[in-house]
């Protein structure tokens, strides 16, 4: 009888343990067809992939494909690291670049609800020296034929509302059209891993706007400011807050500012040599804690840990018991926010290439995520309320709600950025059984 009862207290402990595996992990399909999708076209994927790495078009990837809440496709290609021979694996560490803004975004949400964040409110109540920032309007001196920059009071102050949405009037400097204005951007030195993001806001407070705020939306560095502002509210540096309230709440144990420790840097992807360099591309420094936690960029992770935060979006704002926001918190960020009459700030061109914002395809802007608000105009599959994001450097992901759907792809190649975002939805959507 003793044996008995040890036998039982050892079955229910592994199944506890079991239990506890499964909620911090995902939930895997014993077949993609379980879910709805087929292995066979899913394997389209992975012949696509496996061809690029062989003509070194990339290095590597991660690709995970989630239905239904399980993972249906989960594979690693290539290499981590090309030149040292690291075979990437699915626990390899990205650079996710802009991926990170989603996370930063999210963060503005949970203040919000707190009340502690209103999103009508102008910039200038959390931040005072954007009080008065200007509009510099390019104009040729009619005596000399010479473009000059005009500076004119804004027609309203920026709110948070517009940071989140991108109309602010901020902008790039180092994103198409070339301007007068991005040429201060880019000798204000704003990309600096050693200043605070306190020391950013000085710059930004010195450097005038593109354009008027609400009326364009211009992908920018509005992120930035929304770091700032997160940590004037919550008391603590913007890294911090990531790490405390969505990081460790969602179990998301290899997404960082850095890559801390041996053993997670010795799993860091690293872009292939330039053939026409004979260098790799310069890219963010993950092996030690930088000085700057910006909300635009910054964060590492892997394909796994991002699911994760996706499962948390698409499931309205919580994961495994822990609720983040409300479902009406995650609602309100997916839906388009741009108002009628909203101008662009690319050409026609990039805005159906890059699937930026535009009335032509139909997409528009949440606060942190593209939506596809019109599907019928759309060049790429997807049901109306999907919304997406990418990084720099061949990140990128997107949740279909419609569907349950989540695809993720992770390469650390800035040439992949564009086209391989718009292979993945034609190869995920066409594995659809039903």
């Amino acid at each position: 009888m003793k044996t008995f009862k040890r036998l039982m207290l050892v079955v229910l402990f592994s199944i506890l343990v079991a239990s506890i595996a499964g909620a911090q992990g995902i939930p895997q399909a014993s077949t993609p067809e379980e879910v709805g999708l087929s292995k066979e076209r899913l394997e389209r994927i992975s012949a696509w992939l496996k061809t690029d790495v062989d003509k070194k078009v990339i290095p590597g990837a991660v690709v995970m494909v989630l239905h239904k809440g399980k993972i249906a496709y989960y594979e690693a290609f290539g290499y981590q690291d090309r030149e040292k021979n690291i075979p990437m694996a699915r626990n390899s560490i990205f650079r996710l670049y802009s991926m990170t803004k989603p996370l930063a975004s999210l963060a503005i949400m949970m203040l919000a609800e707190e009340g502690k964040i209103q999103l009508p409110v102008p910039v200038s109540r959390y931040l005072p020296e954007f009080k008065d920032l200007k509009v510099a309007i390019e104009k040729k001196d009619p005596a000399t034929g010479k473009a000059e920059l005009v500076l004119e009071t804004a027609n309203r102050e920026m709110t948070v509302h517009d940071l989140l949405r991108h109309t602010s009037g901020i902008t790039y400097g180092i994103f198409p059209p070339k301007s007068m204005v991005k040429d201060l951007y880019n000798k204000a030195n704003l990309f600096d891993w050693n200043q605070t993001n306190a020391e950013l806001m000085v710059k930004f407070s010195q450097l005038p706007l593109q354009y008027h705020p609400g009326t364009t939306w211009d992908y920018s560095m509005s992120t930035d400011v929304l770091a700032r502002i997160a940590e004037i509210v919550s008391g603590v540096d913007f890294d911090t807050f990531i790490a405390d309230r969505i990081v460790k709440p969602l179990k998301l144990t290899d997404t960082a500012y850095w890559a801390e420790g041996a053993e997670r840097q010795a799993r860091i992807a690293e872009p292939q040599i330039d053939p026409a360099t004979g260098k790799r591309p310069m890219v963010q420094p993950v092996t030690a804690k930088l000085k700057w936690t910006p909300g635009s960029m910054g964060l590492v992770s892997t394909a796994h840990d991002y699911a994760r935060f996706c499962l948390m979006l698409l499931y309205g704002g919580t994961r495994d018991g822990v609720r983040l926001v409300s479902p009406k918190t995650i609602e309100h960020m997916t839906s388009n926010h741009l108002p009628p009459g909203c101008k662009y700030a690319r050409s026609i061109q990039d805005q159906i290439l890059t699937q930026m914002p535009s009335m032509e395809t139909g997409q528009g802007f949440g606060l942190g995520f593209a939506i596809n608000c019109e599907p019928e105009r759309s060049p790429l599959p997807g049901s109306k309320g999907l919304y997406n994001w990418k990084g720099a450097f061949g990140t990128s992901f997107f949740v279909d709600p419609k569907e349950e759907l989540i695809a993720i792809i992770m390469t650390q190649e800035r040439a992949s950025l564009m086209t391989y975002e718009q292979r993945l939805r034609h190869f995920v959507y066409q594995a659809f059984l039903y």
